[in-house]
């Protein structure tokens, strides 16, 4: 078990969202996305709901800076393959606050159709998590009052601090 010192109550944080919004009306073509610097193969672009976001999630899982299970596609409003689709970071990559420009960026735009256009927008800004990387168990103290707080889940890159109750 290790202890920690924060000035403050250790925050959980939180996991960083952004939006990728397909405008315009699509009806074949390809786009790619860049994510940390990578760009994704070429996806194609689908009417059919979970199709689209079947290829977004395999191409954005593939690059090797987020593996199999740091991203997270789903549609927020989704008709016919346009509208709304929101990309959560979690696993390894939640709970942390990404510098600027390493999120969400649309790499190039292929699709066809009457003026189709992709657009990305910072929905949730991650918040970096009190001593990420804690394990379970651990400890962090407040400097600044004396609590001090249990990791109670085995996430070590999101913990959850829970107020020690005092006698």
């Amino acid at each position: 078990m290790a202890i920690f010192y924060n000035p403050g109550v250790p925050s959980a944080g939180t996991d960083k969202i952004d939006t990728l919004t397909i405008g315009g009306t699509p009806t074949s073509g390809t786009f790619t996305l860049q994510i940390f610097g990578q760009f994704t193969t070429a996806i194609t672009w689908s009417a059919t709901n979970s199709t689209l976001l079947s290829n977004i999630n395999t191409a954005i899982q593939a690059l090797n800076s987020v593996g199999s299970t740091g991203i997270v596609v789903t549609a927020l409003s989704l008709t016919a393959g346009i509208g709304t689709i929101t990309v959560t970071y979690d696993d390894l990559l939640g709970v942390y606050a990404f510098p600027s420009g390493t999120g969400l960026q649309i790499g190039a735009n292929n699709l066809v159709g009457t003026a189709p256009t992709l657009a990305i927008a910072e929905t949730t800004p991650g918040v970096t998590a009190t001593q990420r990387g804690a394990n379970l168990g651990d400890m962090c103290v407040d400097t600044t009052n004396g609590d001090a707080y249990i990791n109670s889940t085995g996430a070590a890159n999101a913990p959850i601090w829970n107020l020690i109750p005092t006698t």
